[in-house]
């Protein structure tokens, strides 16, 4: 019997963002790795999240260490992306006048 070695697909697809997704869940690559830098198992990052397969995420390792340049440079592309929106959303929600607001209208409601 011979063993037939054949390439399979990684696990990854990006989502209508551009966001990378493991497997048909969605759980994102940015989690998988950096759960994985924090010195998790394939078995512990499936524990964590059930609806990973434990194949899927071993390929989505094996694919990072292959590819671990990329990954690290669409990593920081993403914490830019997150910055940038958090900074948006502060910009147009304050959240000192959203706490005052909330104070106020406590106070009104203790008075009442």
């Amino acid at each position: 019997m011979t063993l037939a070695i054949v390439a399979e697909s990684v696990p990854l697809q990006a989502n209508e963002d551009g966001v990378i997704l493991i497997g048909k869940t969605r759980v994102t690559l940015d989690t998988v790795v950096a759960v994985f830098n924090q010195g998790a198992t394939a078995e512990e990052i499936v524990y964590r999240y059930p609806s990973l397969n434990l194949v899927d995420v071993y390929a989505t390792i094996a694919f990072y260490l292959r590819h671990q340049s990329e990954v690290e440079s669409y990593l920081q592309q993403r914490r830019q992306q997150a910055q940038e929106i958090r900074a948006i959303n502060q910009s147009r929600f304050d959240p000192q006048g959203l706490r005052d607001r909330l104070l106020a209208r406590s106070s009104e409601q203790e008075v009442c």
